[in-house]
């Protein structure tokens, strides 16, 4: 839920969840955090080792590249050396192609790289951890880069203009809208920058192949409803089509829980999620419901009288994940959805054979 269940303000570290609103509120929903920030073990799992790309140096015949993008065609003239990533998951999926950003903007507040354990050990360096959302323009000029990144963030014309003003800033995708690029769009665009197209291709043809091999696996799960749900201090929330939480699902076989995709979006949402009270979490019963915290202990979840009458509950039919899971989930990332269905596919498992 971007609107206001999604992107956790860095800056203020305390996310509102009003579904979708102002600027300020959308930081909260978009990070799909669970209680707390999520923990950087440093573990190198194979998730990681298989999605860093052996990206060897740009050929030099590779640039200068052009990136189509919302705001037009955007030429780098030369294989950047000094990288800023500010979009969501824009860091890790240029770690992933071989790249070391010099600096980054650390959406989900795991600290530290400001990257989770699906890339944690990609850095040669510690790069510095800049905004999110509120962005210090005079600092990003001070970095001297020569490519920004900023392909899955607001969209803002304003934004982009002031970044462009300082390095060629390869933004949103054509036709895109804030933080609705997908895992895929974001690899084609940075690959494109990085002058990496055939590595990002196979980084994209993975993330294809993982989702089909854990379908094939799961021939029973085809059809089936699913409803992505999640609570933060304010209340329930579900997401809808346009969410990379229910694509994921949907990769898996799974269906949207037509209950809640009959629901009218929220008011000024950016149209990947809705609110609900809790007199009408019987609309969450679904086959399987995966649901996650937002800076609120599971608990919180998992005890309310209410959540526990939904009949997918008392079924054993409900996933609740938190911590580097959440987030993985929530990242929207090819290396975060690798990790992701490493870890979730098993819960779901175990949920459907109870």
């Amino acid at each position: 839920m971007l609107n206001s269940l999604e992107i956790p303000r860095k800056e203020a570290m305390k996310p509102s969840l009003t579904l979708v609103g102002a600027a300020a509120s959308l930081l909260a929903l978009l990070t799909a955090c669970a209680s707390g920030a999520p923990g950087t073990s440093g573990e190198t799992s194979a998730t990681q080792a298989t999605t860093t790309a052996a990206a060897s140096s740009p050929a030099e015949s590779a640039f200068p590249a052009s990136v189509e993008t919302k705001f037009g065609t955007v030429t780098i003239p030369a294989e950047p050396t000094r990288i800023v990533a500010l979009g969501w998951g824009d860091a890790e999926t240029a770690l992933a192609l071989g790249a070391q950003p010099i600096a980054a903007s650390d959406w989900l507040g795991f600290g530290g790289d400001g990257v989770g354990p699906w890339s944690a050990g990609l850095y040669q360096q510690s790069p510095e951890i800049l905004g999110t959302l509120e962005l210090s323009y005079e600092a990003i000029a001070a970095l001297s880069p020569d490519l920004i990144l900023d392909t899955r963030s607001s969209g803002d014309q304003e934004r982009y203009d002031r970044l462009s003003q300082i390095a060629p800033t390869v933004g949103v995708p054509v036709g895109g809208d804030a933080y609705m690029t997908t895992a895929e769009q974001q690899v084609e665009l940075v690959a494109a920058a990085l002058g990496q197209p055939a590595a990002g291709e196979a980084l994209i043809a993975q993330l294809t192949d993982a989702f089909a091999a854990a379908a094939a696996a799961h021939p029973e799960w085809a059809g089936l409803t699913a409803t992505a749900a999640t609570r933060t201090s304010e209340g329930w929330g579900a997401y809808v089509e346009g969410s990379d939480r229910v694509d994921f699902l949907e990769r898996l076989g799974f269906t949207q829980n037509p209950q809640i995709a009959a629901l009218p979006p929220n008011e000024g949402a950016i149209g990947f999620s809705v609110s609900l009270s809790s007199e009408q979490l019987d609309l969450f019963d679904a086959d399987l419901i995966v649901a996650f915290p937002i800076w609120i202990e599971s608990s919180e979840i998992t005890d309310d009288p209410v959540w526990l009458q939904i009949p997918a509950v008392q079924a054993g039919h409900a996933v609740i994940i938190d911590g580097e899971l959440s987030s993985a989930y929530s990242a929207a990332t090819v290396p975060g959805n690798l990790y992701a269905l490493e870890h979730l596919v098993p819960l779901i498992e175990a949920a459907l054979a109870s």
